[in-house]
């Protein structure tokens, strides 16, 4: 078992940074991939990006390519999502999730709600325009 909290979300102006972290207790995150989803009002959860904590392997969704980057830190069992050039649209409930990693397979593939096991319970990320 895997909990995982997530941190970091707050109110931000359009063009600003913030940095969303995910901290896992129970266990390590070896041998995981932890993906960010977000889910807006209204909408459905979205797939933001995924790592693999094992090779640092990342890939990500369209919209946030470019602004967006995922990063581990061995030492604090944390990923961070690393948010650049927010725009209103990014405003959502940020959510990390942990999967058991399958190594012979791309973490592009891991794009799914329902590819991960472990959920966080979201932390709200407010852009304004």
């Amino acid at each position: 078992q895997v909990h995982l909290v997530e941190s970091g979300g707050g109110l931000v102006q359009a063009g600003g940074s913030l940095r969303l972290s995910c901290a896992a207790s129970g266990r390590t995150f070896n041998s995981y991939d932890i993906g960010w989803f977000r889910q807006a009002p209204g909408k459905g959860r979205e797939f933001v990006g995924v790592v693999r904590w094992s090779d640092a392997s990342t890939y990500y969704a369209g919209s946030v390519k470019g602004r967006f980057t995922i990063s581990r830190d061995y030492a604090k069992n944390t990923v961070y999502l690393q948010m650049n050039s927010l725009e209103p649209e990014d405003t959502a409930v940020y959510y990390c999730a942990a999967r058991t990693s399958a190594l012979l397979l791309p973490v592009r593939l891991w794009v799914s709600e329902g590819h991960y096991e472990f959920w966080g319970q979201g932390t709200q990320v407010t852009v304004s325009s």
